[in-house]
């Protein structure tokens, strides 16, 4: 479990470590090799036993992805799907009119396959960008979908990544109406990783039955505080989405916001969110620490969430985690580039618990104590901006020579 998300657990709920998204009731996931990559898995899909209601949040690049674009349209006819069907290798993007085909024709195979309607299929995509997928593959790893076995699903966690060094998993359970309920989670992100929104593609579960018009507002809120608080490298991607599904296969009650228990539940996809986007930050590619940013104290929360970003972004402040450099200048500066307005003799700056700023100053620290414990790899820097309650958690990762080797020969 990261230590990062420990704070958000109350006796109310279980953690299910090896939990994932098809721990909830009703839900199968599984993935298989088609060809895609040399060797690893590459084509995965997740099913629900009955359409689920589903919440989505995409990308804000502009040159948003084929299969984003047919899932977002398929979403919008009911606000449900049964099926997810996602490859890794090929991201299907800049691909035109016959990326978008090839996004429906994907689901065509998928209907007929489960004997489900086309726009309750999403189809997603990652990897590399502009090659067109070779459908006679993704048609292969269609015919052998299996909904059957419902042990599987480390093959689904597996097969959606690219560069991650490792698969991003977690499930929870509370009792509500005397029920209990599950929220699984994963996700993949290693590079191209930065909000807005939601920095790679993310998968969640539920069994709960909720309504559509909740669930989309606590998806939003959930990714703001989450996935949209991480950074790997500043780039956002043409693919990145997160789905939530909610089925109903626990039985409880319909969930909205005026339920007496909604908070426990949202106090679970809470932390199902923020344990996948930290994961994310974790695995950073190349990365060797991670960086946590502490801020309180801005005029407004959105300044907050500004500055927090803008440090766990700047290279510079990551380049010197990498080498446990504890030079806060670099820190100072990217307070101060973030926001102009900000009072610079009110700032006060600590980094893995030594207060090197004070009130815009410097003050002297034991340089070779704070550079022994950067050795750690999670680093925790905190600033005070002003007197206001407002408070955002930010994270990332260092920036180390790997990064730059895993992106300099991406493509060949």
């Amino acid at each position: 479990m990261l230590e990062e998300t420990k704070q958000l657990i109350d006796t109310e709920m279980t953690v299910i470590e090896e939990g994932d998204v098809a721990t909830p009731n009703g839900y199968v996931a599984g993935g298989i090799h088609v060809g895609l990559r040399r060797e690893k898995k590459d084509f995965g899909w997740l099913f629900s036993s009955v359409p689920a209601n589903c919440a989505a949040v995409y990308t804000q690049n502009a040159f948003k992805a084929a299969p984003l674009q047919v899932t977002e349209e398929s979403i919008s006819v009911d606000n449900k799907l049964s099926a997810v069907v996602i490859n890794s290798a090929i991201a299907n993007a800049c691909t035109g009119h016959r990326g978008i085909e090839d996004a429906k024709q994907t689901q065509k195979w998928v209907a007929s396959k489960l004997q489900i309607p086309e726009h309750h299929i999403g189809i997603a995509s990652t990897g590399l960008i502009g090659e067109f997928l070779p459908m006679q593959k993704i048609e292969y790893g269609v015919n052998n979908i299996d909904i059957q076995n419902d042990s599987n699903s480390e093959d689904f966690n597996e097969s959606i990544l690219t560069t991650d060094k490792e698969t991003k998993h977690i499930a929870v359970q509370v009792t509500i109406d005397d029920e209990v309920i599950t929220i699984g989670g994963t996700c993949k992100g290693s590079g191209m990783i930065h909000p807005n929104m939601a920095t790679m593609l993310g998968f969640m579960t539920t069994d709960a039955n909720v309504e559509v018009e909740d669930l989309n507002s606590l998806l939003n809120e959930s990714v703001d505080e989450t996935f949209n608080m991480i950074t790997v490298d500043g780039d956002t991607s043409t693919n990145d989405m997160v789905i939530l599904l909610a089925n109903g296969q626990s039985h409880n009650q319909p969930l909205t916001k005026q339920h007496p228990e909604w908070n426990k539940f949202a106090k679970a996809v809470q932390y199902v969110s923020q344990y996948l986007a930290q994961s994310i930050a974790r695995d950073g590619e190349g990365a060797t620490k991670l960086i946590k940013v502490n801020v309180t104290g801005a005029k407004t929360k959105q300044q907050n969430n500004v500055i927090a970003k803008t440090i766990v972004g700047s290279s510079l402040v990551k380049t010197a985690i990498h080498g446990a450099d504890p030079n806060f200048g670099r820190i100072v500066t990217s307070i101060g580039y973030a926001d102009h307005t900000i009072n610079p003799n009110e700032i006060d700056v600590w980094l893995c618990g030594h207060l090197l700023v004070s009130k815009g100053m410097n003050v002297s620290f034991d340089e070779l104590d704070l550079k022994a414990k950067m050795e750690q790899d999670t680093i925790e820097i905190c600033a005070k901006i002003g007197d206001t309650p407002h408070k955002s958690t930010a994270f990332g990762c260092d920036l180390s020579y790997e990064y730059v080797k895993i992106n300099a020969l991406y493509r060949t």
